[in-house]
């Protein structure tokens, strides 16, 4: 599983004329990291041990509801997650690595904010500074960006279809090969299902946050106050109706209900 979350670097505080002021925090320490990371694992393992869902030697786990909508997509799933392959001649196998050394060392960390345990990654080295709007769409689109690119595909001489991975993994695997069924089958895993929601936000940007529109409007400049009616009545009517054909023009962009605001933060990404 592979997620990314798009977190504030600090703090909303409520204000004594009913708004919103932001403080900012600095950027987390090698240690703050870990110890997030530490704390995901344990909440994670407790959540499964609790459904029911942690393998244990001698039990067997409970059904699985996808399977009982399609037994064949809850197959595919399964053997996404456990990188094996389960369809085809080498169902069951697992997804062959090109590069990987099987000797190669347990390593907690590669770099500045960055953290292993057990199987759980997590890297929160990238930030788009506050004002910075390139580099926060610039970040945006990172995130939301396909799960395979275009480039990063060719077919070899023999018909397989050849993933060239965009970073080396830790144990130096740098392709991924597939025949084309068992990559048409990992595609499937990663699809969507119907109704479930692909962008879901939290905190203080939940859709019924109290002050979600205080802050989401924060660092916006002001709206321009419009004229009164009587104001308009007394118009020539050229003019009104000038107004009236280029309003999409002129009003200011409007924002969605969801976008950061114009200034006055610092967005940082957390890859999970």
């Amino acid at each position: 599983m592979h997620f990314h979350t798009l977190v504030l670097e600090g703090v909303f505080t409520a204000t004594d004329d009913g708004g919103v002021r932001f403080h900012p925090l600095p950027a987390p320490t090698d240690e703050e990291v870990a110890r997030v990371l530490a704390t995901v694992a344990t909440r994670v393992r407790r959540l499964l041990r609790r459904r029911g869902l942690e393998a244990e030697e001698g039990r067997d786990l409970p059904p699985d509801p996808l399977a009982e909508q399609s037994v064949a997509l809850a197959t595919v799933a399964s053997a996404s997650v456990q990188g094996r392959v389960a369809l085809g001649a080498r169902a069951g196998r697992r997804v062959l690595r090109l590069g990987r050394d099987p000797d190669a060392p347990w390593i907690t960390s590669r770099g500045p904010r960055q953290a292993h345990l057990d199987g759980f990654d997590l890297h929160a080295d990238v930030s788009a500074p506050a004002g910075d709007r390139a580099r926060l769409e610039h970040l945006c689109r990172y995130l939301l960006r396909p799960p395979i690119a275009q480039e990063r595909l060719a077919l070899t001489p023999d018909g397989r279809v050849l993933v060239t991975l965009k970073a080396e993994w830790h144990d130096g695997t740098t392709h991924l090969l597939f025949e084309p069924l068992e990559l048409l089958e990992k595609l499937a895993a990663l699809t969507p299902r119907p109704r479930i929601n692909l962008v879901v936000y939290h905190g203080v940007l939940a859709p019924h946050a109290a002050r979600r529109e205080l802050i989401v409007a924060y660092g916006s400049p002001e709206p321009e106050q419009p004229e009164s009616s009587a104001a308009r009545r007394d118009e020539p009517a050229t003019a009104r109706n000038v107004s009236r054909g280029g309003e999409s023009m002129l009003r200011p962009p409007i924002r969605n209900r969801g976008d950061p605001p114009e200034s006055g933060w610092t967005m940082r990404a957390r890859i999970c």
